[in-house]
C-alpha cells in the first residue's frame, strides 16, 4: 500500500468484494437479523470465495493476505451484513495467538481447518467480573500430568456453540496476578458447554454466549506460548484485531450512507428530490468526511500489523477502533434520520445498521478503554 491509496490488486479485490456482497450476502441480511440464527448460507458463500483463508499464512493452507486487504474484506462484508462480517472476524481472532505464538504442531493441526472453513474458532477472555479488567479473571488451569484441567466460565463469547475451537485464557498461577495467566487452544468436543445465548440489540446472526469449562482436560501440547504469557498474548492479539473492528465499523457506516443516498435521491417532497435540499447535502457531506477519515485510520493501523518499526500499533490500533466505531454510530443515526419514519421501521435496513454499529464501540475493549490506551501511549509512563 502506498501512503495514501490502495495498490491495483487491492482495488480489484475491493471491486470483487462489492459485487460478491451485493449478490450473495446483503440479500440475506434482513432474514439473518430477524431469525437471529448463524448465517450459514452467507458463511458457505464466504468459504467458496476463500475468505476464511485470507488471514491464515499460506504455508498452512491460507492466502496470507496483508492486513489492509483483510480490512477491505471485512468492510465490504459489514456493509451488507454485520453478522456475516463477524462470523469471518471471530475465527481470525481465535487464531491470532496460534499464528503468532503457537507451536508448529498447533499451527499445522488447526490453521488449515480454519482456512478451509471446515472449522471455526472463538476467543475466550472475558468473564462476568473480568471484562476490561482482564487480570481479575477466575478461570483456572491446573497441571495434571500431561494435561491441564481448565475450570471456569467465560462470558460474551462470540460464536458460542458454533465454534470448533476456543482460545481460552486461564490462570495457571493464581497468586501471580496477570503474570499468572496462560493461553490454551481447547476443542469444543472436549467438554465445552454453552450455558446461555444472549438476546442482543444487534449482530443477531452471530451467537454470543456464556461458555463453561467444567474440569475440561486439555493436552499440554495445546498450551499457546509459555505458561504465564497469556496476558501479553491477549493484549498483543487485541492490538492486531482492533483495526479490523474499525474496518467493520467503517463498513456498517458506508452501508448506511449508501442506502440513505439512494433513498434521498429517489424520494421527492415538495416537488423536488430530498437530496436537492442544502441541509440534507451538508449532512451527507459530514457523513462522507467522517467515513473517509475513519477508513484511512483503519488502513494505517492495519498496515502496522504487517510492519511496525516504530512500535506504534498499540496506539494506532486503539485510535482506529475508537474513531471508526464512534463514526459508525454517528453516521447510522444521521442516515436513519434521512429516511424519516421509514428509517425507524424494520422494513428498511437502516435500523439494523444502527443496532449493529453499537457493539463496535464496546467489544474488544470499550472506547473508554481505548482512550486510556491512547492517552498512555501519547503521554508515556
Amino acid at each position: 500500500m502506498s501512503a495514501f491509496g490502495l495498490d491495483e490488486s487491492q482495488r480489484e479485490f475491493s471491486e470483487v468484494m462489492t459485487s460478491f456482497v451485493a449478490d450473495k450476502i446483503a440479500p440475506n441480511a434482513a432474514k439473518v437479523d430477524s431469525e437471529g440464527q448463524f448465517p450459514w448460507d452467507n458463511f458457505r458463500a464466504c468459504v467458496a470465495m476463500d475468505l476464511p483463508a485470507m488471514g491464515v499464512p499460506s504455508e498452512y493452507g491460507g492466502i496470507g493476505a496483508d492486513h489492509v486487504t483483510q480490512a477491505i474484506m471485512v468492510e465490504k462484508l459489514a456493509s451488507g451484513c454485520g453478522s456475516t462480517s463477524l462470523a469471518i472476524l471471530i475465527s481470525k481472532l481465535g487464531m491470532i495467538p496460534v499464528i503468532n505464538w503457537g507451536s508448529e504442531q498447533l499451527k499445522a493441526k488447526y490453521l488449515p481447518r480454519v482456512a478451509s472453513g471446515e472449522a471455526q474458532a472463538s476467543y475466550c477472555l472475558s468473564e462476568a467480573d473480568a471484562g476490561s479488567d482482564v487480570a481479575a479473571m477466575q478461570t483456572k488451569a491446573v497441571r495434571d500430568g500431561d494435561d491441564y484441567v481448565i475450570t471456569g466460565t467465560k462470558y460474551w463469547i462470540t460464536n458460542a456453540g458454533i465454534s470448533d475451537t476456543y482460545t481460552v485464557f486461564a490462570k495457571t498461577d493464581p497468586e501471580a496476578g496477570y503474570r499468572g495467566i496462560s493461553a490454551f487452544l481447547v476443542e469444543a468436543d472436549w467438554g465445552v458447554k454453552v450455558a446461555k445465548l444472549e438476546k442482543k440489540l444487534g449482530m443477531r446472526g452471530s451467537p454470543t454466549g456464556e461458555v463453561i469449562f467444567d474440569e475440561v482436560r486439555v493436552p499440554k501440547e495445546n498450551l499457546v506460548g509459555e505458561e504465564g504469557e497469556g496476558f501479553y498474548l491477549a493484549m498483543k492479539t487485541l492490538d492486531r484485531s482492533r483495526p479490523t473492528i474499525g474496518a467493520q465499523a467503517v463498513g456498517i457506516a458506508q452501508g448506511a450512507l449508501d442506502y440513505a443516498v439512494k433513498y434521498i435521491s429517489d424520494r421527492k417532497q415538495f416537488g423536488r428530490r430530498i437530496s436537492d435540499n442544502q441541509g440534507i447535502q451538508f449532512m451527507v457531506a459530514d457523513m462522507a468526511m467522517k467515513i473517509e477519515a475513519a477508513r484511512l485510520l483503519v488502513y494505517r493501523a492495519c498496515s502496522l500489523v504487517d510492519g511496525d518499526p516504530d512500535g506504534e500499533l498499540t496506539k494506532f490500533g486503539a485510535i482506529a477502533k475508537a474513531f471508526a466505531s464512534d463514526v459508525a454510530m454517528a453516521v447510522t443515526v444521521d442516515a436513519l434520520q434521512l429516511l424519516g419514519g421509514y428509517g425507524y421501521t424494520n422494513d428498511f435496513p437502516m435500523e439494523r445498521f444502527l443496532r449493529d454499529a453499537k457493539i463496535t464501540q464496546i467489544y474488544e475493549g470499550t472506547n473508554q478503554v481505548q482512550r486510556m490506551v491512547i492517552a498512555r501511549q501519547v503521554i508515556g509512563g
